[in-house]
């Protein structure tokens, strides 16, 4: 994983997790690598994996069964959540990323509709 420099580093191993668990590719009920293999597995400290894993753990992504590991949780509900909060994100940077472009929001939007299908297909009036 290549880091950005202006971004501490567990906020983007925190994001690589979450991503993993949203689209499925982390299942819920997984067992997470240990701290030692997670810090290995992204060339980071193992402090600052055990926080990523405190951080997730924090905000309900992920739980610790002492002698077991850290797990994905299980709750669908805070998934769908979490996935909704990283969509709303991604819109916003986007959003403000054209704005500092000086294109309007309208102009922005449009711009995404030529890359969804439905918007092709509702251009063409199906």
């Amino acid at each position: 994983m290549e880091f950005n420099p202006a971004l501490p580093i567990y906020l983007q191993v925190m994001t690589a997790i979450k991503r993993e668990i949203v689209t499925g590719t982390l299942e819920m009920g997984a067992r997470l690598p240990s701290v030692r293999e997670l810090a290995v597995q992204y060339a980071i400290n193992p402090n600052t994996a055990g926080r990523v894993y405190r951080e997730l753990e924090n905000e309900g992504i992920c739980f610790t069964r002492r002698g077991m590991g850290t797990f994905v949780t299980e709750d669908a509900q805070k998934v769908a959540q979490l996935k909704e909060a990283m969509a709303d994100e991604l819109a916003r940077q986007y959003l403000d990323g054209m704005r500092r472009l000086g294109i309007t929001r309208e102009e922005a939007l449009r711009r995404l509709g030529r890359f969804s299908p439905v918007s092709v297909l509702e251009e063409k009036g199906e």
